[in-house]
This record gives C-alpha cells, sequence and structure tokens, in this order.
C-alpha cells in the first residue's frame, strides 16, 4: 500500500499521537507517496461529470491537502482555482509541486489558504467547491455547520461536488478493517491528548444528503460506472452534485 520512499511505521505513529495539524506537516512530504492521496482512477471520472456540469469561472478545493482536487478544477475553472488547507505543510508541498503550466500563467490563476474549513474566509465567490477524501475529519455534529461554510462561499447555483464509495458489505476484509480502525481511534482519542479525528464509518450517504438539504441545496446523486457495480447492481461509487439554491433553511 504504501511507496518505499513512504511514511515508515515510526513516521505513522507519530503522526497518530498528533492533532490533525500537526499531524499532517508532519506527513506531508511523503503524502502523495501513500494510499491516502485520492487516485486518478476516482479523480478522472470526476473530471469527467465536472466538464458536463461547467464550465466554471472559480473553483474551491476544500482541504486540498497537496492538490489532488486542484488538478481537477484546474481542468474545468478557466480563471482561478483555490486550495484551502487547515495543514501549512500540506500547503508548502502542493504550491511547489504545482504544474509548469499553472506558475507561467497560461492556465487558471491558483491561491493556496490556509484556513480551517469551518470558518472559511471568503465570500460567496465560487462557482464549484470540490472535496476528496476529508469528511472523516469531521464529526457528524460538524457536518452542519461544515455545510453551512460551503454554502456561504458558493454563488446562487454553486455546485458542491464530491465522491462517495459504497459502504463495505458487513462481514467482509474491508469492512472489519474499517471497524477495527475507528475502533482504535476511538480507544486513542479516549486515552490521548490533543484528539486526532479520523473516521471511516460516520459518513452516510442518506444522512449527508438530508443536511445538506437542510443546508439550502438541492442534491443529485451520479453513478461514477467507471469504478464498476456491486454485486448487486449498485454502483461502487456515487458523485454527489449539491446545487446552492439559496439561504440556509432554519
Amino acid at each position: 500500500m504504501f511507496a518505499p520512499e513512504g511514511p515508515t511505521f515510526r513516521e505513522l505513529a507519530v503522526q497518530a499521537l498528533s492533532s490533525v495539524e500537526r499531524g499532517y506537516d508532519l506527513l506531508a512530504p511523503k503524502f502523495d507517496r501513500t494510499p491516502f492521496r485520492t487516485p486518478e482512477v476516482v479523480l478522472g471520472p470526476v473530471v469527467r461529470e465536472l466538464r458536463e456540469l461547467g464550465p466554471f469561472a472559480a473553483g474551491l478545493d476544500l482541504c486540498c491537502g497537496t492538490g489532488a482536487g486542484m488538478e481537477v478544477l484546474r481542468r474545468v475553472c478557466r480563471e482561478r482555482v483555490t486550495g484551502v488547507d487547515v495543514s501549512a505543510g500540506m500547503l508548502a508541498v502542493g504550491r511547489a509541486r504545482a504544474p509548469e503550466a499553472e506558475r507561467d500563467g497560461t492556465g487558471p490563476r491558483l491561491e493556496w489558504v490556509r484556513a480551517d474549513a469551518r470558518a472559511l474566509p471568503f465570500g460567496p465567490a465560487f462557482d464549484v467547491v470540490v472535496s476528496f477524501g476529508a469528511f472523516g475529519h469531521f464529526l457528524p455534529r460538524a457536518r452542519p455547520g461544515l455545510f453551512a461554510q460551503v454554502g456561504s462561499v458558493l454563488r446562487p447555483g454553486g455546485r458542491f461536488v464530491f465522491p462517495v464509495l459504497a459502504p463495505a458489505r458487513p462481514g467482509s476484509p474491508l469492512y472489519w478493517a474499517l471497524w477495527g480502525f475507528d475502533a482504535a481511534m476511538r480507544v486513542r482519542n479516549a486515552l490521548w491528548r490533543p484528539p486526532f479525528v479520523m473516521y471511516y464509518r460516520g459518513f452516510r450517504l442518506a444522512e449527508v444528503r438530508a443536511e445538506l438539504v437542510r443546508a439550502g441545496f438541492a442534491v443529485e446523486l451520479r453513478a461514477l460506472p467507471e469504478l464498476g457495480r456491486r454485486p448487486d447492481g449498485s454502483p461502487r461509487c456515487r458523485l454527489v452534485v449539491a446545487t446552492r439554491m439559496g439561504a440556509p433553511a432554519d
């Protein structure tokens, strides 16, 4: 799962015993050589769907890390692409690895902003917001506020777009691996400070869809056929396309 140049077990252990911000600062130089970076097999289909929904003038990558989502937005936005993340280390790596064409001014303007996703320092300046692999860092009680923040930075009719993998089949090896990870994280956070919030099994599509509607979005689900189907015929991955319709509901 990890490339030879990736983090060592000791480095991962130190990260896991740090805060989220400090942990990702430590991991940043080797993050792109871990399985935590969203792979092109997921990014490519999202680009295809966004091209159908766009074009867009300005896009925001929420919890951008080293910039996988910014590369997606670079392909579909004409004027400006902004990445926001709480980790200065991840932002520094992403900025250093930005394609030469972007630095030469031939693509949309790139911006890298350090901020908490729960307190975004923008007005309604974006046509599309994307996020990849970040929602495990937010407890369920934090999601309504997070979605309200996203709505506040989107222009009316703007889109909030992110992929959601189907849940692991109960009893499968992946199911028990994720269950074990979440259980270990709960024990770690009960015994150690500062907490490191990262849970894989709390992001349930039905709940998330209802929360987005309450935050003022109209929600559409799109299958990503390139990622295949489960034995029951349902998609292995869906793309959530949430359109900002107006002010969030009370």
